[in-house]
Formats: C-alpha cells, sequence, structure tokens
C-alpha cells in the first residue's frame, strides 16, 4: 500500500464502528488494521474465510473488508456468507488481481466498495467511510424500533452504540446459542440479560439471575446444581439448584469470571452435556437452559493466566456482545437522567423536576466510571433530597461541580490530592462499595482501606 496521506474530516462511519479485515497476508492486515485503528475504528482480523465466518458468527461487525485472492475458500465465498447470513453487514473487496470482470462479479455478489491494490491511503480510508455511509442509510430506513420490552426493562437510548446493542440483543434472542455479556461495572448487563430473554422464545418461562461472585465458593455448586438431603452438613431436604429453576427459560451468571477453576469443570459439563448432577447424587438429570453470563473483567486476560478455562470462555462465547459505557454514549445520559428522574418521581408522588442547563452541561461531560448505575444512585439522590422542583448545580455532588477535568485549579493539585479526589469520586460512582470501587481502580480492597485511612488522617 503507498502511504500518501492527507488530512481529511471523517465524515461516515463512527470512532465504535468495528471492520473485520480479511486477507492471507499478514503484512496487508496489519497496515489496514493500523491505519483504521488510527482512524478510531474497533477493528478485527482474519486470515482465512474460516475464520472471519467465525468472527460473524460471535459479534456484530459493521464492515468486512476482504481481500479475492486466498487459498481455499475465496473473498467471493465470504461476500455470499456475509450477504446470506448478516444482512446487517456491509462488505467490501480488495485485490491486487484487479480486472473489469473481477469487479463486476464482486458488486454482484453483495460488495458496495471494490479497491485495488496498490492503493493509498486515503483511498482506503474514503471506501470504508462510503460503505459505511450506505449502511448507515439502509439501517435508518430499515431499523426496527425499541420494543416494548426493552423500554419496560429500562434500556433507554438512541446514540449509535445503543442502536448497535439493540440488533446484537435481538440476534441473540433469536439465536439459542450461549451468549456472553462484557462491559464495564454499571453498564446493565442484567438488563441486557432480561432484554434477550423476554424478546425470545422463552420469554414465558423463567429468567434466573445468579451472581457468582456473591455466593461463597463451597455453596455455589449447591446453589447452581442442587442438593439431596444429608448430602452435606446442614442439608435438611432435598432442594433443586438455580439450573433446575430455570428449565425451559434463561440462566443469568453473572460475575462468572470469578467462579474457581473447580466449578469452571463442572459448569463446562452441564454446558456440553445439556445435564446436571445434584450434591450428593448420581443421576444426571437433563435440563433445558438457555446460558447468558456476564463479566466486567477480561476473561481471555484470565485465560491467558490460567485462572480461566480456556475450552469454557470459547463455550461461553458462542455469540459476543460488548455493552458500551455511557461515556460513549453521547446524548444517551440527558435520556437517562430524564428517565430516571420521572421514575423516581412518579415512585414518589411528586411532580417531575427540571434540570437547569449547567446541570445538564455537567451530566454530559462527565466521565461516568460508574456508568448507568452511577447516573441512577445520582438521579435518585437528588430528586429525594430536592423541593424546588429544579436540580441546580448546586444539588450536584462536589466532584461533579468541580471535577478534575475541567478544573484549571486542579493544575495546581498535588498527585497526591489529585489520587485522593479520583478515589472519592469512584467511591460514590458505586454508592461506597469498597469492592467494586477497588475493582475500577485496579488495586485490592486492603490498597484502597490503606489509601482511605491515610487520605482521613
Amino acid at each position: 500500500m503507498e502511504n500518501r496521506r492527507s488530512d481529511h474530516d471523517q465524515t461516515h462511519g463512527s470512532s465504535q464502528s468495528t471492520v473485520l479485515v480479511v486477507d492471507d497476508s499478514l503484512d496487508t492486515l496489519e497496515v489496514v488494521r493500523r491505519n483504521l485503528q488510527a482512524e478510531g475504528f474497533v477493528v478485527q482480523t482474519a486470515t482465512s474465510v474460516t475464520q472471519a465466518v467465525e468472527i460473524l458468527e460471535r459479534q456484530l461487525v459493521d464492515l468486512v473488508i476482504t481481500d479475492y485472492k486466498m487459498p481455499g475458500k475465496t473473498g467471493l465465498d465470504l461476500v455470499r456468507h456475509v450477504r446470506g447470513n448478516h444482512p446487517e453487514t456491509e462488505i467490501m473487496m480488495i485485490t491486487g488481481f484487479a480486472s473489469v470482470d473481477g469487479a463486476v462479479l464482486a458488486v454482484k455478489s453483495g460488495a458496495e466498495e471494490y479497491l485495488s491494490k496498490p492503493f493509498t491511503d486515503n483511498e482506503l480510508i474514503e471506501a470504508v467511510q462510503r460503505a459505511l455511509a450506505k449502511l448507515d442509510l439502509r439501517r435508518n430506513a430499515t431499523a426496527p424500533a425499541v420494543t416494548e420490552s426493552m423500554r419496560d426493562i429500562g434500556l433507554v437510548g438512541q446514540s449509535d452504540a445503543m442502536q448497535r446493542l439493540y440488533r446484537s440483543i435481538s440476534r441473540a434472542a433469536d439465536t439459542p446459542v450461549t451468549t456472553l455479556l462484557t462491559g464495564e461495572t454499571g453498564t446493565g448487563k442484567e438488563l441486557v440479560a432480561r432484554a434477550i430473554h423476554y424478546n425470545s422464545s422463552r420469554a414465558t418461562r423463567h429468567f434466573v439471575p445468579v451472581n457468582c461472585g456473591g455466593i461463597p465458593e463451597d455453596l455455589l455448586e449447591s446453589e447452581l446444581f442442587g442438593h439431596k438431603k444429608g448430602s452435606f452438613t446442614g442439608a435438611v431436604e432435598t432442594r433443586a439448584g438455580f439450573f433446575q429453576t430455570a428449565d425451559g427459560g434463561t440462566l443469568f451468571l453473572d460475575e462468572v469470571g470469578e467462579t474457581s477453576v473447580q466449578m469452571q469443570v463442572k459448569l463446562l459439563r452441564a454446558l456440553q452435556e445439556k445435564e446436571v448432577c445434584m450434591v450428593g447424587d448420581t443421576k444426571p438429570y437433563k435440563m433445558d437452559v438457555r446460558i447468558v453470563a456476564a463479566t466486567n473483567t477480561a476473561l481471555q486476560e484470565l485465560v491467558q493466566k490460567g485462572s480461566f478455562r480456556e475450552d469454557l470462555y470459547y463455550r461461553l462465547a458462542v455469540l459476543l456482545i460488548d455493552i458500551p459505557p455511557l461515556r460513549d454514549r453521547g446524548d444517551d445520559v440527558l435520556y437517562l437522567a430524564q428517565f430516571f428522574a420521572r421514575k423516581i418521581a412518579h415512585q414518589l408522588n411528586r411532580e417531575q423536576p427540571r434540570f437547569s442547563d449547567g446541570v445538564m452541561h455537567t451530566l454530559q461531560s462527565y466521565s461516568w466510571p460508574g456508568n448507568v448505575r452511577e447516573l441512577e444512585n445520582l438521579i435518585q439522590r437528588v430528586v429525594v433530597m430536592n423541593d424546588s422542583g429544579r436540580i441546580e448545580l448546586s444539588d450536584l455532588p462536589s466532584h461533579m461541580r468541580y471535577s478534575l477535568n475541567s478544573s484549571p485549579a486542579s493544575l495546581h493539585l498535588s498527585l497526591e490530592e489529585v489520587e485522593r479526589e479520583h478515589i472519592r469520586r469512584v467511591l460514590d460512582s458505586v454508592s461506597g462499595n469498597k469492592s467494586e470501587a477497588a475493582r475500577i481502580l485496579g488495586i485490592t480492597r486492603k490498597t484502597l482501606r490503606q489509601k482511605l485511612k491515610i487520605s482521613s488522617d
């Protein structure tokens, strides 16, 4: 690829658009990946059609860029597969064997753009933007409205990031495969799991949420699979587990990364065999359970460290959905603030309060380390404490009014003061939950306690 780059405006596509690049040349993959990432795109790569198909089955991709000539299945095979199975994905063909016939065949097969090698960086980016512009037009014309059940559950927002999430939820609801939800603390993973369940054919059956990190390790097997009477001290009666309760419905395994390796072996067997064995029993029971798992930790990093089984990860991540953080959702923060204010005011039998312009600006510019959960907690506090019917800047916590990111005075703070203020902000975002705060800060709970002790001395 020729490296002739001039300044240009990115008029189409977004920093969150996902592009899958498929080429058997590692050099080409690296050059294209580097250029697209420099423009803010999320980039996946594959060296074969087979690998590309596996990625497309796991996650939503906005644009596929594929080479024409590859060993085995060709780029045309991939174009036809995408057109037949992923109508929400755009396609662009690149090749070093340019010909009019090849271009015509690629377009007839479903590729929106055709780019010949060698091409400049500008030509690549402009072609990507054109393809994504066509995708935007098609999606806007055919995009389904958010379902009533999604609104009832509390999924609110019209940003591009949320539109992608709605499409992923619809795909997951229509596909009875194990789904893994990833995202930061407070992004609403359980809401997404509920939306998947209540938009699926299992909607009339049980949705059973389980916080794997909140159950002691020695009780987790019994809670999940059930136990027979007398199987351990305290087992005074036979009791069904969460798998049995969710039979025919959906089991939501939150914080699945917190489970031990021993428990992961048993979970893997349950998923593979579609059966469970109660503690104290030898007879397996067949289960019809759809599994949705969630994590706010990078499971692939845990796999590399040896603390999470690789086979279980791939079993859970048949379909992978990443939930966007609030800071990437634009005006959604304002819609959510109004939504929470209306809901809480209704519960208190009050009129919905209005937000001042200063409050609206602050809500938009704040970084929201605790995401939607932090926003909901904040709106609940200010609505409960407000009697005037109007929320002013003075009603917001001090760490939001004097944000380190926007205050020139922060440049005169010492490193210790900056750290102390950041810890205070994170704690406030999770309502004082020290375990969650330590996780967000990337430190242990013991270290957090030490820092809090120092700051209070």
